[in-house]
């Protein structure tokens, strides 16, 4: 697995990272479906000690993802994976708790403890704001960067990131919040790294990069052959592309011109989809899914180069109309 340098973290991490919101498994909020069906715990497992064997280094998790359970499920591996090999970041944000707003001091501080004892560790690598969700002023803004800025004070966490499914949100608070590492929405059709200047900051000031849904729940890969529809609790019954029979259809097509474009490649949907999107982004690495071991076997065969030519073609390809 190649590694590139996270920006100014100078951390030397896998370019494909693991993200384990999966790990969570189904869950609602507020009756809402936030969660990801069908996984097994032993599965979660597994695939982490593969991750670890193939170098992938770089795990990615949130305190509410499964209300906990998949940073639990991290920390049961450190009798077999040594801690000190794993860059480790977690998040917060997004429980708001008794509270009637997300990152109150109380909750955030209390949250970010219990995701060390679910880590089962003294600190952990990067914690990202989960969101910028900071309040309809940006009122709550100073005092959750306060919070998460004393953690890092105290040694609990080494760097602090800034993530949002927007980079235009992202934008609007990235210059106060000067975070180490930036986690925005970014896949084939949902790109607007270079349009919103979130590109043209990272390089500027040596920032850490780390894309997350670059397979858009996996919707990209041609995998859906009619409409999809989830288990209670699985977030996918909420993106409406998963019923969109023309889209699905025209993903079944990529998939094909993919195979064809790339087919020395050993998962040549997965390497254009992927490798496409870290082309000229020399601080940045994809945070990519990885539910079981052949998940992760193919994901460490990601991260390759892929010439301009080919990242251009495969963006014509799937932003061409359906």
């Amino acid at each position: 697995m190649n590694r590139i340098i996270l920006g100014r973290t100078r951390a030397s991490v896998s370019v494909i990272g693991l993200g384990t919101w999966s790990y969570g498994g189904p869950g609602t909020v507020n009756n809402v479906s936030v969660g990801w069906s069908g996984q097994q715990d032993d599965d979660s497992r597994s695939a982490l000690t593969e991750a670890w064997k193939l170098g992938i280094n770089h795990w990615d998790t949130a305190d509410v993802y499964g209300n906990g359970h998949s940073e639990s499920i991290i920390g049961t591996m450190w009798g077999n994976i040594p801690r000190d090999d794993i860059f480790l970041a977690t998040k917060v944000g997004w429980d708001q708790g008794v509270y009637n707003h997300w990152y109150h001091p109380k909750h955030m501080r209390q949250n970010m403890e219990r995701s060390l004892k679910n880590l089962n560790t003294d600190r952990v690598d990067l914690m990202y704001l989960h969101h910028c969700n900071f309040g309809k002023e940006g009122e709550y803004f100073d005092d959750a960067l306060e919070i998460i800025r004393r953690f890092q004070d105290e040694g609990k966490t080494r760097f602090v990131g800034l993530s949002d499914w927007s980079s235009e949100k992202i934008m609007d608070f990235i210059f106060r919040c000067d975070p180490d590492v930036v986690q925005p929405l970014r896949n084939i059709l949902d790109d607007t790294y270079e349009s919103s200047g979130l590109k043209n900051h990272i390089e500027t000031h040596n920032l850490g990069i780390c894309f997350f849904s670059p397979l858009k729940h996996g919707l990209l890969t041609g995998k859906y052959n009619q409409p999809a529809f989830f288990l209670e609790g699985d977030h996918r019954n909420r993106v409406k592309e998963f019923q969109n029979p023309k889209l699905l259809e025209k993903m079944l097509s990529n998939k094909t011109l993919l195979k064809k474009r790339f087919s020395d490649h050993p998962n040549p949907v997965l390497h254009g989809l992927v490798d496409s999107l870290l082309f000229n982004v020399p601080t940045g690495c994809a945070l990519l899914g990885q539910r079981n071991v052949l998940q992760v076997q193919a994901a460490s065969t990601l991260g390759k180069i892929i010439t301009a030519e080919d990242a251009e073609w495969v963006k014509t390809v799937y932003n061409s109309s359906p």
